[in-house]
Protein backbone atom coordinates (compact mmCIF):
# COMPACT_ATOMS: atom_id res chain seq x y z
CA UNK A 1 0.00 0.00 0.00
CA UNK A 2 1.18 3.48 -0.91
CA UNK A 3 0.27 6.06 1.02
CA UNK A 4 -0.83 9.16 -0.37
CA UNK A 5 -1.50 12.58 0.37
CA UNK A 6 -4.68 13.45 1.75
CA UNK A 7 -6.51 16.04 0.01
CA UNK A 8 -9.37 18.17 -0.20
CA UNK A 9 -12.91 17.68 -2.28
CA UNK A 10 -15.42 19.95 -2.42
CA UNK A 11 -16.55 20.31 1.29
CA UNK A 12 -15.47 16.55 2.23
CA UNK A 13 -11.76 15.96 3.66
CA UNK A 14 -10.45 12.85 3.10
CA UNK A 15 -7.36 10.85 3.23
CA UNK A 16 -6.74 8.39 1.26
CA UNK A 17 -4.64 5.18 1.10
CA UNK A 18 -4.01 3.41 -2.04
CA UNK A 19 -2.75 0.99 -4.24
CA UNK A 20 -0.16 3.24 -6.66
CA UNK A 21 -2.42 4.04 -9.46
CA UNK A 22 -5.55 3.00 -8.23
CA UNK A 23 -8.38 5.69 -8.61
CA UNK A 24 -9.78 8.21 -5.84
CA UNK A 25 -12.97 7.80 -4.86
CA UNK A 26 -14.29 11.55 -3.99
CA UNK A 27 -17.32 12.89 -3.67
CA UNK A 28 -18.58 15.84 -2.26
CA UNK A 29 -20.98 18.86 -2.65
CA UNK A 30 -20.72 22.11 -0.85
CA UNK A 31 -24.58 22.56 -1.42
CA UNK A 32 -25.07 19.64 0.40
CA UNK A 33 -25.27 22.07 3.17
CA UNK A 34 -28.55 22.89 2.55
CA UNK A 35 -31.52 25.74 2.38
CA UNK A 36 -30.57 28.56 4.84
CA UNK A 37 -32.78 31.15 3.14
CA UNK A 38 -30.62 33.71 1.62
CA UNK A 39 -30.02 37.73 1.16
CA UNK A 40 -32.09 39.37 -1.41
CA UNK A 41 -33.37 41.76 0.54
CA UNK A 42 -30.17 42.25 2.63
CA UNK A 43 -28.38 43.44 0.04
CA UNK A 44 -29.70 45.29 -3.26
CA UNK A 45 -27.73 45.60 -6.73
CA UNK A 46 -24.17 47.70 -6.32
CA UNK A 47 -25.16 50.64 -8.19
CA UNK A 48 -22.45 52.58 -9.57
CA UNK A 49 -21.30 56.13 -7.55
CA UNK A 50 -19.92 58.31 -10.32
CA UNK A 51 -16.23 59.80 -8.57
CA UNK A 52 -14.80 58.98 -5.76
CA UNK A 53 -11.97 61.17 -4.02
CA UNK A 54 -9.83 59.31 -1.19
CA UNK A 55 -8.52 62.70 0.01
CA UNK A 56 -4.75 62.85 2.39
CA UNK A 57 -4.55 59.16 2.64
CA UNK A 58 -1.38 57.03 3.41
CA UNK A 59 -1.25 54.54 0.11
CA UNK A 60 0.51 50.85 0.47
CA UNK A 61 0.95 50.12 -3.44
CA UNK A 62 2.10 46.82 -2.98
CA UNK A 63 4.59 47.52 -5.55
CA UNK A 64 7.48 47.68 -3.30
CA UNK A 65 7.71 47.08 0.65
CA UNK A 66 6.72 51.02 0.86
CA UNK A 67 3.94 53.83 1.70
CA UNK A 68 3.11 56.59 -0.06
CA UNK A 69 2.21 59.68 2.51
CA UNK A 70 -0.28 62.10 2.14
CA UNK A 71 -2.11 60.85 -1.34
CA UNK A 72 -5.02 61.74 -2.85
CA UNK A 73 -6.77 58.63 -4.85
CA UNK A 74 -8.80 59.71 -7.88
CA UNK A 75 -11.83 56.92 -8.91
CA UNK A 76 -13.84 56.86 -11.46
CA UNK A 77 -16.19 53.86 -12.89
CA UNK A 78 -14.35 50.62 -11.68
CA UNK A 79 -10.79 52.07 -12.08
CA UNK A 80 -8.37 54.19 -10.29
CA UNK A 81 -7.65 57.08 -12.60
CA UNK A 82 -5.78 59.52 -10.61
CA UNK A 83 -3.18 59.97 -7.69
CA UNK A 84 -0.60 61.82 -6.19
CA UNK A 85 0.31 63.81 -3.51
CA UNK A 86 -2.52 65.65 -2.31
CA UNK A 87 -1.04 68.91 -2.78
CA UNK A 88 -0.81 68.17 -6.80
CA UNK A 89 -4.36 66.73 -7.29
CA UNK A 90 -7.33 68.26 -8.27
CA UNK A 91 -10.57 66.79 -6.98
CA UNK A 92 -13.48 66.72 -9.74
CA UNK A 93 -16.71 68.80 -8.76
CA UNK A 94 -19.09 66.57 -7.47
CA UNK A 95 -17.03 63.78 -6.37
CA UNK A 96 -17.49 62.26 -3.24
CA UNK A 97 -14.78 62.80 -0.83
CA UNK A 98 -13.67 60.72 1.65
CA UNK A 99 -11.30 61.68 4.17
CA UNK A 100 -8.08 59.57 4.54
CA UNK A 101 -6.37 61.07 6.96
CA UNK A 102 -4.29 58.96 9.40
CA UNK A 103 -5.36 55.72 7.52
CA UNK A 104 -3.99 53.69 4.77
CA UNK A 105 -5.43 53.02 1.49
CA UNK A 106 -4.14 49.00 -0.14
CA UNK A 107 -4.89 46.59 -3.07
CA UNK A 108 -8.20 44.33 -2.39
CA UNK A 109 -7.20 40.68 -0.68
CA UNK A 110 -7.32 37.53 -2.92
CA UNK A 111 -9.05 34.32 -1.95
CA UNK A 112 -7.01 32.07 -4.77
CA UNK A 113 -8.49 29.00 -3.48
CA UNK A 114 -12.09 29.36 -2.79
CA UNK A 115 -15.44 27.88 -3.23
CA UNK A 116 -18.96 28.38 -4.14
CA UNK A 117 -21.93 26.65 -2.29
CA UNK A 118 -24.80 27.19 -4.24
CA UNK A 119 -28.59 27.79 -3.69
CA UNK A 120 -29.69 30.08 -0.75
CA UNK A 121 -26.27 29.80 0.60
CA UNK A 122 -24.53 31.64 -2.63
CA UNK A 123 -25.13 35.49 -1.92
CA UNK A 124 -24.35 34.89 1.81
CA UNK A 125 -20.57 33.34 0.99
CA UNK A 126 -19.97 36.09 -1.74
CA UNK A 127 -20.80 38.65 1.02
CA UNK A 128 -18.90 37.23 3.16
CA UNK A 129 -16.12 37.49 0.81
CA UNK A 130 -15.91 41.21 0.02
CA UNK A 131 -17.05 42.20 3.69
CA UNK A 132 -13.53 41.19 4.76
CA UNK A 133 -11.62 42.69 1.76
CA UNK A 134 -11.75 40.18 -0.62
CA UNK A 135 -12.39 41.31 -3.71
CA UNK A 136 -11.33 38.28 -6.07
CA UNK A 137 -11.80 34.73 -5.77
CA UNK A 138 -10.59 32.51 -8.00
CA UNK A 139 -12.87 28.93 -8.00
CA UNK A 140 -11.52 25.70 -7.33
CA UNK A 141 -14.23 23.48 -8.33
CA UNK A 142 -16.89 24.29 -10.77
CA UNK A 143 -20.12 23.25 -10.83
CA UNK A 144 -22.75 24.04 -13.74
CA UNK A 145 -24.14 27.46 -11.58
CA UNK A 146 -20.70 28.75 -11.16
CA UNK A 147 -21.17 30.24 -15.19
CA UNK A 148 -24.09 32.07 -14.57
CA UNK A 149 -22.64 32.98 -10.77
CA UNK A 150 -19.41 34.83 -12.44
CA UNK A 151 -21.76 37.02 -14.66
CA UNK A 152 -24.22 38.05 -11.88
CA UNK A 153 -20.78 38.65 -9.83
CA UNK A 154 -18.83 40.85 -12.51
CA UNK A 155 -22.05 42.54 -13.91
CA UNK A 156 -22.21 43.68 -10.35
CA UNK A 157 -26.16 42.37 -9.64
CA UNK A 158 -24.34 40.99 -6.58
CA UNK A 159 -22.45 41.92 -4.03
CA UNK A 160 -19.59 39.79 -4.78
CA UNK A 161 -15.55 39.54 -5.74
CA UNK A 162 -14.63 39.33 -8.61
CA UNK A 163 -14.63 35.02 -9.56
CA UNK A 164 -12.04 33.96 -12.02
CA UNK A 165 -13.51 29.88 -12.13
CA UNK A 166 -11.97 26.55 -12.45
CA UNK A 167 -14.46 23.77 -14.30
CA UNK A 168 -15.20 20.57 -12.90
CA UNK A 169 -12.35 18.61 -11.18
CA UNK A 170 -9.88 16.15 -13.58
CA UNK A 171 -10.13 13.05 -11.18
CA UNK A 172 -9.95 9.19 -11.27
CA UNK A 173 -13.78 9.48 -11.23
CA UNK A 174 -14.23 12.10 -14.01
CA UNK A 175 -11.77 10.91 -16.58
CA UNK A 176 -11.35 6.84 -17.81
CA UNK A 177 -8.51 7.30 -20.43
CA UNK A 178 -6.22 9.74 -22.59
CA UNK A 179 -8.78 10.50 -25.20
CA UNK A 180 -11.66 11.37 -22.35
CA UNK A 181 -9.36 13.81 -20.27
CA UNK A 182 -8.32 15.58 -24.22
CA UNK A 183 -11.73 15.69 -24.77
CA UNK A 184 -12.77 17.11 -21.25
CA UNK A 185 -9.90 19.90 -21.61
CA UNK A 186 -11.68 21.21 -25.06
CA UNK A 187 -14.88 21.34 -23.46
CA UNK A 188 -14.09 23.49 -20.42
CA UNK A 189 -12.21 25.79 -22.91
CA UNK A 190 -15.11 25.92 -25.01
CA UNK A 191 -17.61 26.08 -21.94
CA UNK A 192 -15.25 29.36 -21.36
CA UNK A 193 -13.83 28.16 -17.86
CA UNK A 194 -10.39 30.20 -16.41
CA UNK A 195 -8.85 27.27 -15.64
CA UNK A 196 -8.93 23.44 -15.13
CA UNK A 197 -8.70 21.63 -11.31
CA UNK A 198 -6.58 18.62 -11.23
CA UNK A 199 -7.62 16.47 -8.21
CA UNK A 200 -5.74 12.87 -7.56
CA UNK A 201 -6.65 9.61 -9.43
CA UNK A 202 -5.59 10.44 -13.24
CA UNK A 203 -2.72 8.17 -14.27
CA UNK A 204 0.00 9.78 -15.98
CA UNK A 205 -1.21 8.83 -19.53
CA UNK A 206 -4.23 10.72 -18.86
CA UNK A 207 -2.36 13.79 -16.70
CA UNK A 208 -0.39 14.10 -19.87
CA UNK A 209 -3.10 14.37 -22.25
CA UNK A 210 -4.42 16.85 -19.96
CA UNK A 211 -1.63 19.17 -19.91
CA UNK A 212 -0.56 19.22 -23.55
CA UNK A 213 -4.40 19.56 -24.81
CA UNK A 214 -4.71 22.04 -21.99
CA UNK A 215 -1.21 23.84 -23.68
CA UNK A 216 -2.50 23.37 -27.64
CA UNK A 217 -5.89 24.97 -26.56
CA UNK A 218 -4.62 27.45 -24.35
CA UNK A 219 -5.92 27.14 -20.97
CA UNK A 220 -4.30 26.56 -17.64
CA UNK A 221 -4.61 24.04 -15.00
CA UNK A 222 -3.69 23.90 -11.31
CA UNK A 223 -4.52 22.04 -8.23
CA UNK A 224 -3.13 18.88 -6.75
CA UNK A 225 -0.74 16.02 -7.99
CA UNK A 226 -1.42 12.73 -8.82
CA UNK A 227 0.08 10.00 -7.27
CA UNK A 228 0.96 8.40 -10.77
CA UNK A 229 2.33 11.99 -11.24
CA UNK A 230 4.94 12.97 -9.05
CA UNK A 231 5.85 17.05 -8.51
CA UNK A 232 8.68 17.25 -10.53
CA UNK A 233 6.70 15.42 -13.73
CA UNK A 234 3.94 17.81 -12.81
CA UNK A 235 6.10 20.94 -13.12
CA UNK A 236 7.90 20.22 -16.12
CA UNK A 237 4.37 19.76 -17.67
CA UNK A 238 3.56 22.91 -16.82
CA UNK A 239 0.95 23.03 -13.85
CA UNK A 240 0.72 26.62 -12.97
CA UNK A 241 -0.16 26.40 -9.30
CA UNK A 242 0.32 23.51 -6.68
CA UNK A 243 -2.29 23.84 -4.11
CA UNK A 244 -2.15 22.90 -0.52
CA UNK A 245 1.89 22.73 -1.10
CA UNK A 246 0.69 18.99 -2.16
CA UNK A 247 3.04 16.88 -3.43
CA UNK A 248 6.04 18.72 -1.53
CA UNK A 249 6.40 17.06 1.31
CA UNK A 250 6.07 13.75 -0.38
CA UNK A 251 9.12 14.79 -2.43
CA UNK A 252 10.89 15.79 -0.02
CA UNK A 253 10.47 12.95 2.06
CA UNK A 254 9.22 14.41 4.68
CA UNK A 255 6.19 13.37 7.16
CA UNK A 256 8.48 11.93 9.62
CA UNK A 257 11.84 13.33 9.36
CA UNK A 258 13.36 16.32 9.29
CA UNK A 259 13.82 18.18 5.68
CA UNK A 260 17.11 17.58 3.79
CA UNK A 261 17.92 20.84 3.11
CA UNK A 262 19.72 20.52 -0.20
CA UNK A 263 16.84 18.68 -1.68
CA UNK A 264 14.66 21.95 -0.04
CA UNK A 265 16.85 23.94 -2.11
CA UNK A 266 16.58 22.22 -5.14
CA UNK A 267 12.95 22.06 -4.94
CA UNK A 268 13.27 25.71 -4.07
CA UNK A 269 14.99 26.12 -7.44
CA UNK A 270 12.99 23.84 -9.61
CA UNK A 271 9.70 26.09 -8.75
CA UNK A 272 11.15 29.41 -9.17
CA UNK A 273 13.01 28.34 -12.78
CA UNK A 274 9.59 26.95 -14.02
CA UNK A 275 7.71 30.02 -13.23
CA UNK A 276 5.21 28.03 -10.73
CA UNK A 277 3.26 29.21 -7.89
CA UNK A 278 1.81 27.73 -4.53
CA UNK A 279 -1.45 28.22 -2.62
CA UNK A 280 -0.12 26.79 0.54
CA UNK A 281 -3.22 26.98 2.84
CA UNK A 282 -1.56 26.06 5.67
CA UNK A 283 -4.62 26.38 8.47
CA UNK A 284 -6.69 24.24 6.70
CA UNK A 285 -3.85 21.63 6.40
CA UNK A 286 -3.03 21.94 9.79
CA UNK A 287 -6.68 21.73 11.18
CA UNK A 288 -8.20 19.47 8.76
CA UNK A 289 -5.22 16.83 7.42
CA UNK A 290 -2.51 16.71 9.97
CA UNK A 291 -5.50 17.49 12.67
CA UNK A 292 -3.88 19.82 15.43
CA UNK A 293 -6.82 21.98 15.80
CA UNK A 294 -8.46 21.94 18.84
CA UNK A 295 -12.44 21.34 17.74
CA UNK A 296 -13.53 22.63 20.91
CA UNK A 297 -11.93 26.24 20.85
CA UNK A 298 -12.87 26.40 16.81
CA UNK A 299 -16.18 26.09 17.70
CA UNK A 300 -16.04 29.36 19.63
CA UNK A 301 -14.27 31.25 16.58
CA UNK A 302 -15.98 34.34 16.50
CA UNK A 303 -16.95 33.76 12.72
CA UNK A 304 -19.03 31.03 13.09
CA UNK A 305 -21.77 32.60 13.92
CA UNK A 306 -22.43 33.57 10.25
CA UNK A 307 -22.26 30.08 9.04
CA UNK A 308 -25.40 27.51 9.53
CA UNK A 309 -24.88 25.39 12.81
CA UNK A 310 -25.80 22.48 10.90
CA UNK A 311 -22.29 23.19 9.20
CA UNK A 312 -20.23 24.28 11.89
CA UNK A 313 -21.90 21.00 13.03
CA UNK A 314 -20.47 18.77 10.26
CA UNK A 315 -17.08 20.59 10.76
CA UNK A 316 -16.68 19.45 14.44
CA UNK A 317 -17.40 16.06 14.38
CA UNK A 318 -15.08 15.40 11.34
CA UNK A 319 -12.44 17.57 13.43
CA UNK A 320 -13.10 15.46 16.04
CA UNK A 321 -11.91 12.28 13.69
CA UNK A 322 -8.88 13.80 12.38
CA UNK A 323 -7.99 15.09 16.12
CA UNK A 324 -8.10 11.49 17.25
CA UNK A 325 -6.02 10.15 14.57
CA UNK A 326 -3.12 13.03 15.33
CA UNK A 327 -3.23 12.11 18.78
CA UNK A 328 -1.65 8.84 17.91
CA UNK A 329 1.50 10.20 17.10
CA UNK A 330 1.60 13.90 18.36
CA UNK A 331 5.03 14.03 17.54
CA UNK A 332 4.65 12.83 13.82
CA UNK A 333 2.09 15.57 13.68
CA UNK A 334 3.90 18.48 15.07
CA UNK A 335 7.05 17.73 13.35
CA UNK A 336 5.36 17.74 9.26
CA UNK A 337 3.32 20.65 10.49
CA UNK A 338 7.10 22.21 11.11
CA UNK A 339 8.60 21.29 7.74
CA UNK A 340 5.52 22.43 5.81
CA UNK A 341 6.17 26.34 7.63
CA UNK A 342 9.77 25.30 6.59
CA UNK A 343 8.93 24.80 3.14
CA UNK A 344 7.00 27.97 2.74
CA UNK A 345 9.36 30.38 3.83
CA UNK A 346 11.76 28.75 2.13
CA UNK A 347 9.82 28.80 -1.27
CA UNK A 348 9.29 32.46 0.21
CA UNK A 349 12.59 33.95 0.60
CA UNK A 350 14.06 31.59 -2.78
CA UNK A 351 11.81 33.60 -5.13
CA UNK A 352 9.57 31.14 -5.66
CA UNK A 353 5.53 32.72 -6.44
CA UNK A 354 3.19 32.39 -3.28
CA UNK A 355 -0.38 33.53 -3.90
CA UNK A 356 -2.61 33.90 -0.84
CA UNK A 357 -5.86 30.86 -0.54
CA UNK A 358 -7.53 29.03 2.42
CA UNK A 359 -9.98 26.72 0.41
CA UNK A 360 -13.11 28.28 2.10
CA UNK A 361 -15.90 27.38 3.13
CA UNK A 362 -14.51 24.05 4.64
CA UNK A 363 -13.13 23.06 8.19
CA UNK A 364 -13.86 25.59 10.18
CA UNK A 365 -12.71 28.00 7.39
CA UNK A 366 -15.23 30.57 7.27
CA UNK A 367 -14.96 32.33 3.83
CA UNK A 368 -13.25 35.79 4.23
CA UNK A 369 -12.39 35.48 7.38
CA UNK A 370 -10.44 32.64 6.70
CA UNK A 371 -7.93 34.89 5.11
CA UNK A 372 -7.13 36.32 8.35
CA UNK A 373 -6.39 32.98 10.07
CA UNK A 374 -4.55 32.53 7.42
CA UNK A 375 -2.53 35.31 7.17
CA UNK A 376 -1.09 34.77 10.82
CA UNK A 377 -0.31 31.55 9.79
CA UNK A 378 1.85 32.49 7.41
CA UNK A 379 3.93 35.08 9.77
CA UNK A 380 4.24 32.04 12.05
CA UNK A 381 5.96 30.30 9.28
CA UNK A 382 8.20 33.68 9.22
CA UNK A 383 7.26 35.57 6.20
CA UNK A 384 7.08 39.33 6.59
CA UNK A 385 3.93 41.28 6.42
CA UNK A 386 4.95 42.53 2.77
CA UNK A 387 5.34 38.71 1.67
CA UNK A 388 2.28 37.52 2.70
CA UNK A 389 0.50 40.66 1.93
CA UNK A 390 1.93 40.22 -2.08
CA UNK A 391 0.55 37.00 -2.21
CA UNK A 392 -2.87 38.43 -1.79
CA UNK A 393 -2.44 41.61 -3.81
CA UNK A 394 0.25 42.18 -6.53
CA UNK A 395 1.27 38.34 -7.11
CA UNK A 396 -2.47 37.52 -7.89
CA UNK A 397 -2.40 40.93 -10.42
CA UNK A 398 0.50 39.38 -11.92
CA UNK A 399 -1.36 36.10 -12.06
CA UNK A 400 -4.23 37.08 -14.05
CA UNK A 401 -2.51 39.60 -15.68
CA UNK A 402 -3.56 38.51 -19.05
CA UNK A 403 -7.44 39.36 -18.24
CA UNK A 404 -7.26 42.44 -15.80
CA UNK A 405 -4.73 44.67 -14.42
CA UNK A 406 -5.20 45.17 -10.78
CA UNK A 407 -2.98 43.98 -7.58
CA UNK A 408 -1.63 47.28 -6.71
CA UNK A 409 -2.43 50.96 -6.15
CA UNK A 410 -1.58 52.45 -9.58
CA UNK A 411 -3.11 54.37 -12.30
CA UNK A 412 -5.77 52.42 -14.33
CA UNK A 413 -5.91 49.53 -11.83
CA UNK A 414 -8.93 47.88 -11.40
CA UNK A 415 -10.46 49.67 -7.90
CA UNK A 416 -10.38 46.93 -5.63
CA UNK A 417 -9.16 48.93 -2.17
CA UNK A 418 -9.52 48.39 1.86
CA UNK A 419 -9.10 51.76 3.80
CA UNK A 420 -7.63 50.60 6.90
CA UNK A 421 -7.14 52.84 10.60
CA UNK A 422 -3.60 51.27 10.62
CA UNK A 423 -0.19 49.96 8.91
CA UNK A 424 -1.14 46.68 7.06
CA UNK A 425 3.26 46.51 6.50
CA UNK A 426 3.66 46.46 10.33
CA UNK A 427 0.94 44.12 11.26
CA UNK A 428 -0.54 41.63 8.84
CA UNK A 429 -3.77 41.66 12.13
CA UNK A 430 -4.65 45.68 10.83
CA UNK A 431 -5.76 44.50 7.53
CA UNK A 432 -9.23 43.62 10.39
CA UNK A 433 -9.42 47.56 11.35
CA UNK A 434 -11.14 48.23 8.04
CA UNK A 435 -12.56 51.79 7.74
CA UNK A 436 -14.44 50.13 4.73
CA UNK A 437 -13.96 48.36 0.95
CA UNK A 438 -14.33 49.54 -2.71
CA UNK A 439 -15.34 46.53 -5.00
CA UNK A 440 -14.41 47.59 -8.61
CA UNK A 441 -15.02 51.37 -7.87
CA UNK A 442 -18.32 51.06 -5.54
CA UNK A 443 -17.60 51.89 -2.16
CA UNK A 444 -18.83 49.89 1.02
CA UNK A 445 -18.55 51.52 4.68
CA UNK A 446 -17.50 49.34 7.69
CA UNK A 447 -21.20 50.29 9.00
CA UNK A 448 -22.98 49.15 6.04
CA UNK A 449 -20.34 46.02 6.02
CA UNK A 450 -21.27 45.07 10.13
CA UNK A 451 -25.09 45.87 9.68
CA UNK A 452 -25.19 43.38 6.71
CA UNK A 453 -23.40 41.21 8.85
CA UNK A 454 -25.67 41.40 12.25
CA UNK A 455 -28.49 40.62 9.64
CA UNK A 456 -26.97 37.23 8.50
CA UNK A 457 -25.61 36.20 12.33
CA UNK A 458 -29.14 36.75 12.95
CA UNK A 459 -30.17 34.79 10.41
CA UNK A 460 -28.31 31.88 11.17
CA UNK A 461 -28.96 32.17 14.74
CA UNK A 462 -32.47 30.44 14.16
CA UNK A 463 -30.64 27.49 13.66
CA UNK A 464 -28.88 26.95 16.70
Amino acid sequence: MKTRTAVIFGAVVVAASMTTGARANRSGDLASLGVFGNLSNLIAPQQSTGTIAFTNVNVVPMDADRVLRSQTVIIQGDRIREMGPTSRISIPSGATRIDGTGKYLMPGLAEMHGHMPGGDLEETVMFLYVANGVTTVRGMLGQDFHLELRRKAQAGEIIAPTLYMAGPSFNGNSVNSPEQAAEMVRRQKEQGWDLLKIHPGLTLPEYDAMASTAAEVGIRFGGHVPADVGLRHAIEMGQETFDHLDGFIEYLDAFDRPIDQAKLDELVGLVKAAGAWVVPTMVLWDIGIIGRGDTRAMETYSEMRYWPAEGVQGWSRRQAERSRAASQDPQRADLWANNRMRVLKALADGGARVLMGTDSPQIFSVPGFSLHREMAAMAEAGMTPYQILVSGTQAVGEYFGRQDSFGTVAIGRRADLILLNSNPLRDVGNVQDRVGVMLRGRWLSEDMIQSRLTEIEQRFATDR
